[in-house]
């Protein structure tokens, strides 16, 4: 059995190394750095800045935990340098397990000649199985200005040598507030632009406006239902973004300006249309095992539009291998086991936040009966003697109990909620939860708090 996969981010190089383990014949097809936008330009590079960011914050806060410390300064150059290093021996890694497992890795852009051949890297590669996993890019919006030397996106932004005094970025996502939670940690004076309402729009309502008001409280300017209309140079060589808010002009002048309104999925130049694939509103359509209308292409990651996380990525490969090895069965059916729909995700600022399930709003969208329980981290002990006491956590739960989804905002939010991520891809209810026995102190108490 051959299987051919385009792009080496998470979800493309964890399925080729699976793959490898069930025994099949792997061609792997990556056009970049294997580990793709996540481990080069993404997750693992901003968690650096993050750590980085998270000390220079310990440091001057050291007084208030009787701790004397000279006045610390930020080393950007060497923060740059650990985050490089740290990505090389990532990507080293996994081009070592690779290589060990006997996946065949060609470096090149991917391109369909037919529903089974591929042409990359000079050669055309033929397999019974084919997986997209070709992730995505940064969306670039077509207002003036966008085209000026110093308007970055994330991947540019982390590649840059020198500090910027000022930073606006347009985009109150994950990506604009880790780079905001960053950069001001840094020194940097920061603006955040944001069309919506709120920021983090897809997050329960009341984690977003706390965690605005805390980045807020931290010296970062946020301008919210804001509609950008240019970009322009100024005299001094300095970048102005201005906006209309509320039918008034505003704007804010910066070095460097982060274009962070999303990403999309990268289907250009792949040849979709010679493989009888079309897509719908940029990405490739799939069933719930993964599979394209042609029944031997599968779409996983980013490039499906379903979730755009890495780790849903990684899952999402996980589905549709065994969708392959059920057609090698030969009902072509599978049962594999993974509920997708259960899907935490964080945003690593100070304080970090996450999420995982329904928000309230959805609840109250979609009429479905539900019960609020609440906690806060200032009542918690081990919150108290961390320092970390900004934040709340609150779990949704059924009328009859079953768990609907739980946001938290504060230290160590993304690890509450992997707790609770797991209680319900198990189907354990509130009940249960309230009756497992917490060590004390931990953060962890806060979820039963909540239930309390």
């Amino acid at each position: 059995m051959t299987i051919l996969i385009i792009g080496a981010g998470p979800g493309g190089y964890e399925t080729a190394l699976a793959a490898r383990r069930h025994g099949m014949d792997v061609t792997l097809i990556e056009s970049g750095q294997v580990g793709g936008t996540c481990l080069n330009a993404g997750c693992i590079p901003t968690k650096s800045y993050c750590r980085s960011a998270g000390i220079i914050e310990d440091i001057r806060r050291a007084g208030e935990f009787g701790i004397s410390a000279e006045s610390a300064t930020v080393d950007f150059a060497a923060v740059k340098r650990r985050k490089d290093e740290i990505v090389v021996g990532l990507r080293s890694n996994v081009m070592a397990a690779l290589e060990a497992s006997g996946v065949r890795l060609v470096t090149g852009k991917a391109v369909f000649k037919d529903s089974r051949t591929v042409m990359a890297g000079g050669g055309e590669y033929s397999a019974d199985y084919i997986v997209i996993a070709s992730g995505s890019v940064s969306a670039r919006p077509d207002w003036p200005g966008m085209d000026l030397p110093g308007v970055l996106d994330s991947t540019a932004l982390l590649d840059l040598d020198e500090l910027p005094g000022r930073l606006c970025i347009i985009g109150g996502g994950v990506i604009g507030l880790e780079f905001a939670s960053v950069f001001r940690s840094f020194g940097t004076e920061v603006t955040v632009v944001e069309y919506c309402r709120e920021i983090l729009p897809r997050y329960d309502r009341d984690i977003a406006k706390r965690l605005r008001q805390s980045l807020s409280g931290r010296g970062i300017r946020f301008s919210l239902q804001s509609k950008v209309e240019s970009v322009e140079r100024q005299p001094d060589g300095s970048l102005r973004v201005s906006w209309t808010r509320k039918d008034n002009m505003e704007s804010a002048d910066a070095d460097k300006v982060l274009v962070a309104v999303g990403r999309r999925p990268c289907c250009d130049g792949l040849g979709l249309d010679a493989a009888g694939i079309r897509t719908e509103r940029g990405a490739i359509p799939v069933d719930d095992n993964m599979r394209t209308v042609v029944p031997h292409i599968f779409a996983i990651g980013d490039v499906n539009g379903r979730q755009l996380l890495a780790h849903a990525a990684t899952f999402q490969g996980k589905v549709a291998l065994q969708a392959i090895m059920s057609d090698m069965g030969g009902d072509g059916s599978c049962s594999s086991g993974y509920d997708l729909s259960v899907m935490p995700s964080a945003v690593f600022t100070m304080p970090e936040a996450a999420s995982v399930g329904l928000t309230e709003e959805e609840c109250k969208d979609n009429g479905i009966g539900y019960k609020v329980y609440k906690s806060f981290f200032r009542a918690n002990g081990k919150a108290v003697c961390l320092g970390d006491t900004d934040g709340i956590c609150k779990i949704l739960t059924s009328p009859e109990g079953k768990i609907l989804g739980c946001h938290v905002l504060g230290p160590h939010s993304s690890d509450l909620v992997q707790e609770i991520s797991s209680l319900m891809s198990a189907g354990v209810t509130a009940d249960t939860l309230s009756h497992s026995v917490h060590i004390h102190p931990t953060l962890g108490e806060v979820l039963i708090s909540a239930l309390e």
